[in-house]
């Protein structure tokens, strides 16, 4: 999750579910395929280098896909899927210092980039290689290199990160129950969700909470942070709202508080959540709601006007000290409210260019009255499609359609 640009206070697996398509959920399983051969992605400036490391990985039985520049080897990296990066520190712009090298470590940290990063150069010092690893890299190589001790480094190293690639896997999956099921159908409303990580899990969370007969809570948060820390957090808040009793639901504001002080007790300060928290009358067609610090919903009204349902708090877990007030609004026939997180409109911003609020209307609006399950798939896929395989971030959606 980015700061909020507005209204604020301050490889993975999809899952999606409809009030009309109760159909069973995908369901992926983790594997692991030792028998493939390790992937490295080599870069260096010197062909006599690359070559020669190339031959060595081959006769490992091994795949090495060499580079010579540091922007070659991020358009690979956002691409494709590597065991391990090999890179040299010393390019032709700098050949001692090792700068565009530890640039190149910033740069993959920036991007999210988990694979192992292995350094190598000919002007090696102690300095050198503590700096490297302080800022991700997982070893350290000498040039010229012994052969048997790059190998075995290798090895242990790409071993390591398929481990840890089938853990993440495993967890993905279990990310993925933990979304909403066989969801009840509604007599005035139609509704679905989809979640779409960055990574294998992510700190995205929807939810849709049967409260009683005739009311239907729906959540959308976005922690901060990425990849495993902030999937805890979105578990841990996921039970904050599963925990409560039905009625508790009906008062949201005191439900809030209580997630506020749970989550500001048992989180670092950098640790938060935003968050839109609504309550559906199935009999009055209309929508209560809080918005923590999210970025607005858009409520499309059957004429085609537009409204934005603007912050009415400020993010959970960031103050001790916390209130929320609440807002209402109508959800008439042909009305469709589109809750998202700021995966969907910040999309493309490594790039420069964003996704953005206009996008999204005007795709909100080409696609007026289609069912909430399509819908949702309609903007994911637009989203997808906008910012290619380097995404960033989470991207997640919840649709709601008065019938």
């Amino acid at each position: 999750m980015k700061p909020l640009k507005k209204n604020s206070f301050l490889r993975p697996f999809a899952c999606t579910k409809s009030a009309k398509m109760l159909s069973s959920p995908m369901n992926a399983t983790a594997t692991l395929d030792s028998a493939k051969p390790y992937r490295v992605l080599v870069c260096d400036d010197q062909a006599d280098v690359l070559e020669a490391l190339r031959l060595l990985l081959k006769g490992e039985g091994w795949q090495a896909v060499v580079v010579d520049s540091p922007d070659a080897l991020m358009g690979k990296i956002r691409t494709e899927v590597f065991d391990l990066i090999l890179v040299d520190l010393n390019y032709t712009r700098d050949t001692t210092s090792g700068a565009e090298g530890m640039d190149l470590l910033g740069s993959l940290e920036k991007q999210g980039i988990t694979t192992p990063v292995m350094v190598m150069t000919a002007w090696s010092s102690f300095d050198l290689a503590v700096e490297a690893m302080r800022r991700g890299a997982c070893d350290f190589i000498q040039k010229p290199w012994d052969n048997d001790r790059l190998v075995a480094a290798i090895r242990k190293q790409a071993e390591s990160e398929r481990r840890k690639r089938s853990e993440l896997e495993i967890a993905a999956n279990v990310q993925q129950k933990l979304f909403p099921r066989n969801l009840r159908p509604m007599r005035t409303v139609d509704y679905a969700g989809h979640c779409l990580p960055a990574k294998e899990v992510g700190g995205d969370y929807y939810d849709f909470l049967e409260i009683t007969d005739h009311s239907l809570g729906f959540v959308l948060a976005d922690v901060s942070g990425k990849g495993v820390p902030a999937a805890l957090l979105m578990a841990n808040l996921q039970a904050s709202f599963r925990n409560q009793p039905p009625g508790a639901l009906l008062r949201p504001s005191d439900v809030l508080q209580g997630v506020n002080r749970h989550f500001f007790d048992s989180t670092a300060a950098e640790r938060f959540a935003t968050l839109f928290f609504g309550i559906y009358d199935d009999s009055a067609r209309r929508i209560r709601y809080v918005n923590c610090a999210h970025v607005s919903p858009l409520l499309l009204r059957a004429s085609g006007e537009i409204v934005e349902l603007d912050a009415t708090a400020t993010m959970l877990g960031a103050f001790q000290v916390w209130k929320c007030k609440e807002a209402s609004i109508d959800l008439a026939r042909g009305d469709t409210l589109l809750v998202f997180s700021d995966g969907v409109t910040e999309a493309g911003i490594e790039h420069g260019d964003e996704f953005g609020d206009a996008q999204l209307a005007a795709l909100l609006r080409e696609n007026a009255g289609i069912p909430a399950e399509a819908l949702v798939h309609r903007v994911v896929e637009a989203v997808s499609q906008f910012s290619g395989p380097s995404r960033s971030d989470d991207v997640t959606v919840v649709a709601l359609r008065g019938i």
